[in-house]
This record gives structure tokens, C-alpha cells and sequence, in this order.
């Protein structure tokens, strides 16, 4: 399976890269990471593009590791529709106190204009 994992710093984007690189090594997923601009998050995208080849070569896989420009949710949805992916992989989806899913701005962007299947790690 040819999978997209966006990650933007957040605790939930780093924990969808963790399980979806877990995913990749038993699976044998054709695993691209695309790294985004995220201002809420307090890890730079370099950071994040090294804690992606830690995790990576951790794993013992080969993965492409992108830096993506622009707005992430746009970028992600043309990146898979246009290279064929067959799933986009993004970390979100906190309870609020009234136990109500919430969702970030990037997720929920993808999630309403992908055609490709998203699977969201919570």
C-alpha cells in the first residue's frame, strides 16, 4: 500500500508517524512523510524532519521524507490525488470535556476534500 503521513509537530502527528512507521515495517507499506508548516506546533519543521529519520531508521525501513510548503491541508490532498496514494495518514481527534470529537484545521481540511482514504490516529 503506498501511504501519506503528514505530520505538523503536533503530540497527535507525531504519534500517527510513530504507529504508521510501525504499520510500514510489518507491512511493508511504501511509506512517504510529509512534513508541514504548522504555527501552533513549537518544533521547527527541521526538527521534525529529524525526529522522521529517527523514527524511520529505527524502524529499519525506507521511507521518502518530504518538507511541504504552502498550506498543509491543500498540499497533502494534491500530493496524494496527484502521486496515487491510497491512503493519507494524520494524527487528530481530541474528546473535549463534553466528549465531543475535536479536530484540528489541517485534518479537517483533508478530511473533507481528500478522495483518498484518510485514516486519523487519535
Amino acid at each position: 500500500m503506498k501511504v501519506l503521513c503528514g505530520i505538523g509537530g503536533s503530540a497527535d502527528s507525531l504519534h500517527a508517524l510513530e504507529r504508521t512507521v510501525d504499520r510500514a515495517a510489518a507491512a511493508g507499506d511504501d511509506l512517504t512523510i510529509a512534513v508541514v508548516d504548522n504555527p501552533d506546533s513549537e518544533r521547527s519543521p527541521e526538527q521534525l524532519v529529524a525526529e522522521a529519520e529517527q523514527a524511520v531508521e529505527a524502524a529499519g525501513i525506507d521511507a521518502e521524507i518530504r518538507r511541504i510548503e504552502g498550506d498543509p491541508g491543500s498540499r497533502i490532498v494534491d500530493i496524494a490525488e496527484s502521486e496515487g496514494f491510497d491512503e493519507i495518514v494524520l494524527g487528530g481527534g481530541q474528546r473535549s470535556p463534553m466528549g465531543k470529537i475535536t479536530i484540528g484545521t489541517i485534518a479537517e481540511f483533508v478530511l473533507l476534500n481528500a478522495t483518498t482514504s484518510v485514516t486519523l490516529v487519535r
